[in-house]
């Protein structure tokens, strides 16, 4: 992601002058207003939701009227006219509310919040995540070639196999790009695992259904396994920038992630799941940067870190559910 631009900033006339005077037009004369308004964060939302409605920047130029390279500069936060966003609002899908950050953005396509998570990761030096059954941040490099073959067995099995092929990849693609980015920086991540979806997890295999052959279902409880083996041998080792927590109790029923940063921090919840069984096709995410949506979540987090299994006892709790699990 690109440096963001620095804020617009605007003259304004003093109010000070007195009746029936002139303002002064000398540079010294005008007081500088420097906008609080993100407008970085606005381009990104926008590329976000062009993203999971599938459309191509020469679409959303097309049925505006403008050029490509319009779009461009709109997705970098230059944004010209109240219409235009409007316009877009009424294009993707959305309101003007989610595209300007007010409240809380809806996100009903996971392609779409994939990119959202990519652009906060970026710019996050702290991340607290709950995934079923681990964040994919945390997985191998294999996981995600075992994750095409999981959502190409899920979802209808007839029709809109194209787009469904093309969605799929472009996921991956996104989501490969936030591993390397990860890989790369390395913020500090928190994450938050349930023994009892990581016990399911092991028994069913990284499938995208049940009724896969018997030998496909064996390897793919062979992937899962060397996946929580891998948990195990981070926890061990207890890396200075990864903190794993296991939590032997039930676990919200929806993902969280909150992303922090020297000036934000931003909660996003997510139906979306890329465990055995995924589905990335029905539900309806949310992000948001209420203080108070952030701060139940982190009241809720420590809580859980407090009673959670963590270092080698962790590893320990993760090798005996493999055992019970051969």
């Amino acid at each position: 992601m690109a440096d963001r631009e620095p804020a617009k900033v605007s003259p304004i006339v003093p109010s000070s002058i007195p009746p029936g005077d002139t303002a002064p037009m000398s540079d010294t004369a005008t007081v500088p207003f420097t906008s609080s308004f993100d407008y970085q964060a606005l381009g990104d939302r926008l590329r976000a939701y062009r993203i999971g409605a599938s459309l191509l920047a020469e679409d959303v130029a097309e049925r505006l009227g403008v050029s490509r390279a319009v779009v461009y500069r709109m997705e970098k936060g230059e944004i010209v006219k109240i219409e235009t966003l409007e316009r877009l609002a009424v294009l993707l899908g959305t309101s003007m509310a989610s595209l300007l950050g007010v409240e809380v953005e809806y996100h009903a396509s996971a392609l779409g919040l994939m990119e959202r998570m990519r652009q906060l990761e970026q710019v996050s030096d702290r991340i607290v995540s709950h995934f079923e059954p681990i964040s994919l941040l945390l997985t191998s490099d294999r996981y995600l070639g075992h994750l095409r073959e999981m959502l190409l067995e899920t979802g209808p099995r007839e029709g809109g196999d194209d787009t469904r092929l093309a969605d799929i990849d472009a996921m991956l693609r996104i989501l490969a790009e936030r591993k390397a980015f990860f890989e790369k920086r390395r913020p500090h991540i928190v994450s938050l695992i349930g023994l009892r979806e990581l016990e399911r997890f092991v028994h069913t295999g990284l499938v995208g259904r049940v009724d896969l052959p018997p030998e496909v279902r064996s390897l793919r409880m062979a992937a899962a396994r060397a996946e929580v083996a891998r948990i195990a041998e981070r926890m061990e080792s207890e890396p200075i920038d990864v903190q794993i927590g296991l939590i032997d109790d039930a676990m919200p029923a929806a993902t969280f992630q909150v992303f922090s940063g020297p000036s934000h921090a931003v909660l996003a919840v997510s139906p979306f799941r890329f465990g055995e069984l995924p589905n990335i096709r029905n539900g309806i995410a949310t992000v948001t940067a209420s203080p108070e949506a952030v701060r139940m979540y982190r009241d809720m987090i420590d809580r859980l870190w407090k009673q959670a299994y963590k270092g080698p006892a962790g590893a320990r709790q993760l090798r005996r559910l493999l055992e019970r699990a051969a």
